[in-house]
Protein backbone atom coordinates (compact mmCIF):
# COMPACT_ATOMS: atom_id res chain seq x y z
CA UNK A 1 0.00 0.00 0.00
CA UNK A 2 1.26 3.36 -0.85
CA UNK A 3 1.72 5.83 2.21
CA UNK A 4 0.14 9.48 1.16
CA UNK A 5 3.46 10.87 1.77
CA UNK A 6 5.03 9.14 -1.05
CA UNK A 7 2.90 9.93 -3.29
CA UNK A 8 5.11 12.92 -5.56
CA UNK A 9 2.55 16.08 -6.40
CA UNK A 10 3.39 16.87 -10.72
CA UNK A 11 5.25 19.54 -11.26
CA UNK A 12 3.20 22.04 -13.66
CA UNK A 13 3.39 25.84 -14.89
CA UNK A 14 0.29 27.26 -15.54
CA UNK A 15 0.36 29.85 -18.49
CA UNK A 16 -2.41 32.64 -19.64
CA UNK A 17 -3.02 35.84 -21.49
CA UNK A 18 -4.07 39.24 -20.17
CA UNK A 19 -5.72 40.78 -23.76
CA UNK A 20 -8.49 43.80 -23.99
CA UNK A 21 -11.18 41.49 -22.85
CA UNK A 22 -9.67 39.90 -20.08
CA UNK A 23 -7.30 42.17 -17.95
CA UNK A 24 -5.08 41.40 -15.53
CA UNK A 25 -7.34 40.67 -13.06
CA UNK A 26 -9.50 38.76 -13.93
CA UNK A 27 -6.58 36.65 -15.50
CA UNK A 28 -5.10 36.23 -12.31
CA UNK A 29 -8.33 34.76 -10.65
CA UNK A 30 -8.82 32.41 -14.12
CA UNK A 31 -4.85 31.45 -13.31
CA UNK A 32 -6.31 30.85 -9.22
CA UNK A 33 -9.03 28.69 -10.56
CA UNK A 34 -6.51 27.14 -12.63
CA UNK A 35 -4.37 26.13 -9.76
CA UNK A 36 -6.98 24.80 -7.59
CA UNK A 37 -8.04 22.51 -10.72
CA UNK A 38 -4.33 21.76 -10.98
CA UNK A 39 -4.10 20.86 -7.35
CA UNK A 40 -7.59 18.91 -7.43
CA UNK A 41 -5.73 16.47 -10.49
CA UNK A 42 -2.77 15.66 -8.40
CA UNK A 43 -0.59 18.71 -9.80
CA UNK A 44 1.70 21.08 -7.77
CA UNK A 45 1.86 24.57 -9.46
CA UNK A 46 5.85 25.61 -9.49
CA UNK A 47 5.29 28.86 -11.39
CA UNK A 48 3.00 31.41 -13.57
CA UNK A 49 3.37 33.33 -16.43
CA UNK A 50 1.22 35.48 -18.23
CA UNK A 51 1.63 37.24 -21.79
CA UNK A 52 -0.05 40.87 -22.35
CA UNK A 53 -1.61 40.76 -26.07
CA UNK A 54 -4.06 41.75 -28.35
CA UNK A 55 -5.13 37.92 -29.31
CA UNK A 56 -3.95 34.20 -28.95
CA UNK A 57 -0.73 33.72 -31.04
CA UNK A 58 -2.29 31.24 -33.61
CA UNK A 59 0.64 29.04 -33.46
CA UNK A 60 1.92 29.27 -29.94
CA UNK A 61 -1.06 30.85 -28.12
CA UNK A 62 1.73 33.14 -26.14
CA UNK A 63 4.26 34.10 -28.58
CA UNK A 64 7.78 32.45 -29.79
CA UNK A 65 9.74 34.86 -27.21
CA UNK A 66 7.39 34.21 -23.67
CA UNK A 67 7.90 30.82 -24.72
CA UNK A 68 11.21 30.56 -24.86
CA UNK A 69 10.89 31.67 -21.17
CA UNK A 70 8.68 28.54 -20.36
CA UNK A 71 10.86 26.67 -22.00
CA UNK A 72 13.99 27.80 -19.95
CA UNK A 73 12.18 27.27 -16.70
CA UNK A 74 10.95 24.10 -17.36
CA UNK A 75 14.09 22.67 -18.38
CA UNK A 76 15.88 23.83 -15.54
CA UNK A 77 13.54 22.94 -13.00
CA UNK A 78 12.95 19.61 -14.59
CA UNK A 79 9.33 20.17 -14.56
CA UNK A 80 6.74 17.98 -16.27
CA UNK A 81 3.63 19.38 -17.80
CA UNK A 82 2.51 22.97 -19.07
CA UNK A 83 -1.30 24.16 -18.47
CA UNK A 84 -3.01 26.52 -20.80
CA UNK A 85 -5.76 28.17 -19.09
CA UNK A 86 -7.60 28.62 -22.45
CA UNK A 87 -8.24 25.76 -24.94
CA UNK A 88 -5.85 24.97 -27.73
CA UNK A 89 -6.53 24.59 -30.99
CA UNK A 90 -4.63 21.17 -32.42
CA UNK A 91 -1.88 23.33 -34.37
CA UNK A 92 -1.06 25.28 -31.49
CA UNK A 93 -0.89 22.71 -29.42
CA UNK A 94 1.06 20.70 -31.51
CA UNK A 95 3.56 23.61 -32.13
CA UNK A 96 4.13 23.91 -28.17
CA UNK A 97 4.76 20.29 -27.57
CA UNK A 98 7.36 20.08 -29.92
CA UNK A 99 9.17 23.69 -28.52
CA UNK A 100 8.50 22.67 -24.78
CA UNK A 101 9.34 18.84 -24.98
CA UNK A 102 6.90 18.02 -21.93
CA UNK A 103 3.39 17.05 -21.42
CA UNK A 104 1.02 19.92 -22.92
CA UNK A 105 -2.51 20.36 -21.48
CA UNK A 106 -5.12 23.11 -21.81
CA UNK A 107 -8.21 23.87 -19.29
CA UNK A 108 -10.24 21.64 -20.96
CA UNK A 109 -8.17 18.68 -21.03
CA UNK A 110 -7.45 19.40 -17.43
CA UNK A 111 -11.06 19.64 -16.43
CA UNK A 112 -11.92 16.26 -18.52
CA UNK A 113 -9.23 14.54 -16.71
CA UNK A 114 -10.29 15.53 -13.25
CA UNK A 115 -13.95 14.40 -14.39
CA UNK A 116 -12.22 10.59 -15.48
CA UNK A 117 -11.08 10.73 -12.18
CA UNK A 118 -14.03 11.40 -10.21
CA UNK A 119 -16.41 9.20 -12.31
CA UNK A 120 -17.44 6.71 -9.97
CA UNK A 121 -20.32 5.29 -11.34
CA UNK A 122 -20.80 3.44 -15.05
CA UNK A 123 -23.22 6.66 -16.41
CA UNK A 124 -20.71 8.86 -15.27
CA UNK A 125 -17.51 7.64 -16.78
CA UNK A 126 -19.55 6.92 -20.14
CA UNK A 127 -20.10 11.14 -20.22
CA UNK A 128 -16.64 11.61 -19.85
CA UNK A 129 -15.24 8.99 -22.11
CA UNK A 130 -17.62 11.04 -24.76
CA UNK A 131 -16.89 14.10 -23.78
CA UNK A 132 -12.86 12.68 -24.26
CA UNK A 133 -13.60 11.33 -27.81
CA UNK A 134 -14.99 14.21 -28.66
CA UNK A 135 -12.20 16.47 -27.66
CA UNK A 136 -10.08 13.95 -28.95
CA UNK A 137 -11.20 13.42 -32.94
CA UNK A 138 -9.65 17.10 -34.24
CA UNK A 139 -6.47 16.27 -32.24
CA UNK A 140 -5.62 13.04 -33.80
CA UNK A 141 -3.18 14.41 -36.62
CA UNK A 142 -0.67 15.09 -33.89
CA UNK A 143 -0.71 12.37 -32.49
CA UNK A 144 1.12 10.41 -35.68
CA UNK A 145 3.95 12.29 -35.95
CA UNK A 146 5.88 9.28 -35.70
CA UNK A 147 4.88 8.75 -38.68
CA UNK A 148 5.54 12.07 -40.69
CA UNK A 149 8.96 10.57 -42.45
CA UNK A 150 6.53 7.69 -43.83
CA UNK A 151 4.11 9.87 -45.48
CA UNK A 152 3.56 10.46 -49.38
CA UNK A 153 4.29 13.64 -51.58
CA UNK A 154 1.39 16.78 -52.25
CA UNK A 155 -1.70 14.06 -50.82
CA UNK A 156 0.57 12.82 -48.13
CA UNK A 157 -0.38 9.47 -49.28
CA UNK A 158 1.29 6.56 -47.05
CA UNK A 159 0.73 4.33 -43.75
CA UNK A 160 0.82 7.79 -41.64
CA UNK A 161 -2.18 9.08 -42.53
CA UNK A 162 -4.05 5.51 -43.14
CA UNK A 163 -3.13 5.16 -39.18
CA UNK A 164 -4.74 8.84 -38.75
CA UNK A 165 -7.70 7.95 -40.97
CA UNK A 166 -8.66 4.40 -39.26
CA UNK A 167 -8.19 5.86 -35.98
CA UNK A 168 -10.51 8.51 -36.82
CA UNK A 169 -12.96 6.19 -37.94
CA UNK A 170 -12.66 4.32 -34.29
CA UNK A 171 -13.14 7.46 -32.54
CA UNK A 172 -16.36 8.25 -34.69
CA UNK A 173 -17.59 4.79 -33.94
CA UNK A 174 -17.19 5.19 -30.33
CA UNK A 175 -18.58 8.27 -30.36
CA UNK A 176 -21.72 6.71 -32.06
CA UNK A 177 -21.62 3.55 -29.59
CA UNK A 178 -20.93 6.38 -26.85
CA UNK A 179 -24.42 8.02 -27.42
CA UNK A 180 -26.16 5.09 -27.78
CA UNK A 181 -25.30 3.77 -24.54
CA UNK A 182 -26.10 7.14 -22.98
CA UNK A 183 -29.57 7.18 -24.75
CA UNK A 184 -30.09 3.40 -23.46
CA UNK A 185 -29.54 4.56 -19.66
CA UNK A 186 -31.56 8.20 -19.89
CA UNK A 187 -34.46 5.76 -20.85
CA UNK A 188 -33.59 4.13 -17.30
CA UNK A 189 -33.70 6.75 -15.44
CA UNK A 190 -36.55 8.20 -16.81
CA UNK A 191 -38.36 5.18 -15.16
CA UNK A 192 -36.62 5.91 -12.18
CA UNK A 193 -37.66 9.35 -12.23
CA UNK A 194 -41.07 8.47 -12.88
CA UNK A 195 -41.45 5.18 -10.38
CA UNK A 196 -40.97 8.21 -7.34
CA UNK A 197 -44.34 8.91 -7.99
CA UNK A 198 -45.37 12.93 -7.57
CA UNK A 199 -43.17 13.86 -4.54
CA UNK A 200 -41.87 17.54 -4.66
CA UNK A 201 -38.53 17.62 -6.52
CA UNK A 202 -35.74 19.82 -4.75
CA UNK A 203 -32.45 19.73 -6.57
CA UNK A 204 -29.53 21.73 -5.24
CA UNK A 205 -27.37 23.56 -8.09
CA UNK A 206 -24.42 26.16 -8.23
CA UNK A 207 -20.84 26.57 -9.17
CA UNK A 208 -18.43 23.83 -8.13
CA UNK A 209 -16.90 23.59 -4.28
CA UNK A 210 -19.48 25.65 -2.91
CA UNK A 211 -21.38 23.88 -0.46
CA UNK A 212 -23.57 21.46 -1.86
CA UNK A 213 -23.03 18.25 -0.58
CA UNK A 214 -21.81 19.26 2.76
CA UNK A 215 -25.85 20.96 2.63
CA UNK A 216 -27.22 17.33 1.06
CA UNK A 217 -25.33 15.26 4.24
CA UNK A 218 -26.67 18.24 6.74
CA UNK A 219 -30.27 18.22 5.58
CA UNK A 220 -30.97 14.43 4.65
CA UNK A 221 -28.25 12.70 7.28
CA UNK A 222 -26.70 10.83 4.68
CA UNK A 223 -23.29 10.22 3.75
CA UNK A 224 -22.58 11.99 0.19
CA UNK A 225 -19.02 12.51 -0.51
CA UNK A 226 -17.41 15.67 0.38
CA UNK A 227 -14.55 17.26 -0.22
CA UNK A 228 -12.67 20.90 -0.08
CA UNK A 229 -11.73 19.98 -3.99
CA UNK A 230 -13.70 21.05 -7.38
CA UNK A 231 -15.38 18.69 -8.78
CA UNK A 232 -16.15 16.53 -6.00
CA UNK A 233 -19.39 15.26 -6.64
CA UNK A 234 -20.10 14.25 -10.73
CA UNK A 235 -22.56 11.82 -10.11
CA UNK A 236 -26.57 12.89 -9.15
CA UNK A 237 -27.48 11.67 -5.49
CA UNK A 238 -31.11 11.66 -4.94
CA UNK A 239 -32.11 11.03 -1.15
CA UNK A 240 -35.78 11.18 0.19
CA UNK A 241 -35.56 14.21 2.64
CA UNK A 242 -38.71 14.49 5.55
CA UNK A 243 -38.51 18.32 7.13
CA UNK A 244 -41.36 17.90 10.42
CA UNK A 245 -43.47 15.53 8.69
CA UNK A 246 -42.99 16.98 4.75
CA UNK A 247 -41.18 14.58 2.54
CA UNK A 248 -39.49 15.49 -0.58
CA UNK A 249 -36.81 14.42 -2.99
CA UNK A 250 -33.96 16.22 -2.45
CA UNK A 251 -30.96 15.81 -5.28
CA UNK A 252 -27.14 17.11 -5.46
CA UNK A 253 -26.07 17.96 -8.53
CA UNK A 254 -22.28 17.90 -10.57
CA UNK A 255 -21.15 21.41 -9.75
CA UNK A 256 -20.97 24.45 -12.59
CA UNK A 257 -17.37 26.19 -13.79
CA UNK A 258 -16.68 29.02 -15.94
CA UNK A 259 -15.17 28.30 -19.44
CA UNK A 260 -17.07 24.88 -18.98
CA UNK A 261 -15.93 22.70 -21.89
CA UNK A 262 -18.55 22.55 -24.51
CA UNK A 263 -17.97 18.93 -24.90
CA UNK A 264 -18.47 18.38 -20.87
CA UNK A 265 -21.83 20.64 -20.96
CA UNK A 266 -23.38 18.78 -24.11
CA UNK A 267 -22.37 14.87 -22.83
CA UNK A 268 -23.52 15.92 -19.24
CA UNK A 269 -27.17 17.80 -20.04
CA UNK A 270 -28.83 14.35 -19.28
CA UNK A 271 -26.86 14.05 -15.51
CA UNK A 272 -28.81 17.57 -15.43
CA UNK A 273 -32.59 16.04 -16.28
CA UNK A 274 -32.58 16.24 -12.68
CA UNK A 275 -32.64 19.44 -12.78
CA UNK A 276 -35.20 19.72 -14.85
CA UNK A 277 -37.61 18.12 -13.65
CA UNK A 278 -37.06 19.51 -10.24
CA UNK A 279 -39.94 21.66 -8.66
CA UNK A 280 -38.38 24.11 -6.53
CA UNK A 281 -34.06 25.20 -7.07
CA UNK A 282 -31.69 25.69 -4.31
CA UNK A 283 -29.19 28.08 -6.09
CA UNK A 284 -26.39 27.46 -3.16
CA UNK A 285 -23.28 30.43 -3.35
CA UNK A 286 -19.89 30.49 -1.55
CA UNK A 287 -20.38 34.19 -0.47
CA UNK A 288 -16.45 33.64 1.02
CA UNK A 289 -15.75 33.91 -2.63
CA UNK A 290 -14.56 37.24 -3.81
CA UNK A 291 -16.07 36.81 -7.46
CA UNK A 292 -19.59 34.81 -6.13
CA UNK A 293 -21.03 37.10 -8.28
CA UNK A 294 -19.64 35.92 -11.22
CA UNK A 295 -20.11 32.36 -10.62
CA UNK A 296 -23.97 32.87 -10.05
CA UNK A 297 -23.86 34.63 -13.51
CA UNK A 298 -22.22 31.32 -14.46
CA UNK A 299 -24.56 28.76 -13.01
CA UNK A 300 -28.23 31.51 -14.25
CA UNK A 301 -26.20 31.17 -17.93
CA UNK A 302 -26.12 27.07 -17.78
CA UNK A 303 -29.58 27.10 -16.61
CA UNK A 304 -30.63 28.98 -19.13
CA UNK A 305 -29.31 26.19 -21.69
CA UNK A 306 -30.98 23.39 -20.17
CA UNK A 307 -34.61 25.56 -20.23
CA UNK A 308 -34.48 25.77 -16.07
CA UNK A 309 -33.96 29.68 -15.27
CA UNK A 310 -37.67 30.58 -15.02
CA UNK A 311 -38.06 27.36 -11.91
CA UNK A 312 -38.72 28.88 -8.57
CA UNK A 313 -35.60 29.50 -6.70
CA UNK A 314 -34.31 29.87 -3.58
CA UNK A 315 -30.65 31.68 -3.13
CA UNK A 316 -29.07 30.49 -0.50
CA UNK A 317 -25.54 31.98 0.60
CA UNK A 318 -23.51 29.52 2.22
CA UNK A 319 -20.19 29.77 4.12
CA UNK A 320 -21.41 32.87 6.43
CA UNK A 321 -18.39 31.71 8.44
CA UNK A 322 -15.89 32.39 6.41
CA UNK A 323 -16.57 35.75 4.94
CA UNK A 324 -14.66 38.34 5.74
CA UNK A 325 -14.60 41.85 4.37
CA UNK A 326 -11.90 43.87 3.37
CA UNK A 327 -11.16 46.39 5.81
CA UNK A 328 -12.18 49.95 4.59
CA UNK A 329 -10.59 53.27 6.15
CA UNK A 330 -13.32 56.11 5.28
CA UNK A 331 -11.18 58.81 5.90
CA UNK A 332 -9.37 58.56 2.87
CA UNK A 333 -11.52 60.22 0.40
CA UNK A 334 -9.59 59.63 -2.79
CA UNK A 335 -10.39 55.52 -2.01
CA UNK A 336 -14.13 54.22 -3.16
CA UNK A 337 -15.73 51.51 -1.15
CA UNK A 338 -16.08 48.67 -3.34
CA UNK A 339 -18.34 45.47 -3.11
CA UNK A 340 -14.92 43.60 -1.24
CA UNK A 341 -15.40 45.98 1.67
CA UNK A 342 -19.41 45.10 2.54
CA UNK A 343 -20.07 43.45 5.82
CA UNK A 344 -22.17 40.42 5.61
CA UNK A 345 -24.86 42.50 7.00
CA UNK A 346 -24.32 45.35 4.36
CA UNK A 347 -24.58 42.33 1.75
CA UNK A 348 -28.00 41.23 3.12
CA UNK A 349 -29.70 44.32 2.57
CA UNK A 350 -28.18 44.87 -1.17
CA UNK A 351 -30.01 43.22 -4.32
CA UNK A 352 -29.01 39.64 -3.54
CA UNK A 353 -31.99 39.72 0.19
CA UNK A 354 -34.39 40.40 -3.09
CA UNK A 355 -33.77 37.60 -5.06
CA UNK A 356 -36.03 34.50 -4.73
CA UNK A 357 -38.45 36.42 -2.49
CA UNK A 358 -35.41 36.74 0.26
CA UNK A 359 -32.27 35.12 0.00
CA UNK A 360 -30.40 32.63 3.32
CA UNK A 361 -27.46 32.94 4.54
CA UNK A 362 -26.27 29.92 6.12
CA UNK A 363 -23.06 27.84 6.89
CA UNK A 364 -23.62 24.83 6.34
CA UNK A 365 -20.44 23.03 7.77
CA UNK A 366 -21.31 24.90 11.07
CA UNK A 367 -24.98 24.86 11.06
CA UNK A 368 -25.21 28.54 11.30
CA UNK A 369 -29.01 28.82 10.35
CA UNK A 370 -30.25 25.92 9.82
CA UNK A 371 -33.71 26.41 11.06
CA UNK A 372 -34.27 29.17 9.17
CA UNK A 373 -32.61 27.07 6.10
CA UNK A 374 -35.31 24.03 6.94
CA UNK A 375 -38.71 26.46 7.45
CA UNK A 376 -38.16 28.52 4.31
CA UNK A 377 -37.59 24.95 2.37
CA UNK A 378 -40.60 23.30 4.76
CA UNK A 379 -42.82 26.86 3.24
CA UNK A 380 -42.02 26.15 -0.32
CA UNK A 381 -42.45 22.84 -0.36
CA UNK A 382 -45.23 22.29 1.13
CA UNK A 383 -46.91 24.99 -1.18
CA UNK A 384 -45.58 22.91 -4.05
CA UNK A 385 -47.48 20.13 -2.61
CA UNK A 386 -50.93 21.35 -1.66
CA UNK A 387 -51.03 23.00 -5.07
CA UNK A 388 -50.45 19.14 -6.02
CA UNK A 389 -52.48 17.37 -3.65
CA UNK A 390 -55.38 20.42 -2.29
CA UNK A 391 -56.99 17.30 -0.49
CA UNK A 392 -53.48 16.94 1.94
CA UNK A 393 -53.43 20.81 3.45
CA UNK A 394 -54.51 19.92 7.01
CA UNK A 395 -51.57 17.37 7.18
CA UNK A 396 -48.90 19.98 6.46
CA UNK A 397 -49.64 23.05 8.64
CA UNK A 398 -48.18 26.45 8.31
CA UNK A 399 -44.86 27.21 10.85
CA UNK A 400 -45.62 29.22 13.97
CA UNK A 401 -43.81 32.35 13.38
CA UNK A 402 -43.67 33.10 16.83
CA UNK A 403 -42.49 29.06 17.99
CA UNK A 404 -40.80 28.16 15.25
CA UNK A 405 -43.00 25.03 15.18
CA UNK A 406 -46.33 23.49 13.13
Amino acid sequence: MIEKKDIELEKTVLIGIITKDQDEDKSKEYLDELEFLTYTAGGEVVRRFTQKMDKPDPRTFIGSGKMEDVRQFIEDHEVGTAIFDDELSAAQERNISKILNVKVLDRTNLILDIFAQRAQTSYARTQVELAQCEYLLPRLRGMWTHLERQKGGIGMRGPGETEIETDRRIVRDKIALLKERIKTIDKQMAVQRGNRGKMVRVALVGYTNVGKSTLMNVISKSEVFAENKLFATLDTTVRKVVIQNLPFLLSDTVGFIRKLPTQLVESFKSTLDEVREADLLLHVVDISHPNFEEHIESVNKILGEIDSSDKPTIMVFNKIDAYKAEPFDDTDLEIEKTERHYTLEEWKSTWMSKVGNNALFISALNKKNLEDFKKRVYDEVREIHVTRFPYNHFLYPDYNEETGEL
